[in-house]
C-alpha cells in the first residue's frame, strides 16, 4: 500500500517536470523557427560558391592585366 502510494505521488510529481519540459520545448521550437537561420551545409554551400567565384575573379583579373599590358606595348 506505502508503495502504491509513493508511487502514485512520484507520478504526480513528474507530470508537471514533463509538463514544463514539453511547453519550454515547443516555446523554444517557436523561437527557432522564426528566426532567420542557415544550416551548416548551407553556409558549406555558400562558402564553396564564393570561394569559386574568387577564383574565376582572379583569373579574370589576371586576363584583365595581361590585355592592358598587351595595349601598352602596341602604344
Amino acid at each position: 500500500m506505502i508503495e502504491t502510494l509513493l508511487q502514485a505521488i512520484l507520478e504526480q510529481i513528474d507530470q508537471p517536470k514533463k509538463d514544463v519540459e514539453h511547453n519550454l520545448r515547443s516555446l523554444l521550437n517557436e523561437a527557432v523557427s522564426k528566426m532567420d537561420l542557415v544550416s551548416k551545409e548551407e553556409i558549406e554551400r555558400q562558402r564553396t560558391a564564393l570561394n569559386n567565384a574568387n577564383l574565376r575573379l582572379n583569373e579574370l583579373l589576371k586576363h584583365v592585366e595581361e590585355l592592358e599590358v598587351k595595349i601598352q606595348n602596341k602604344k
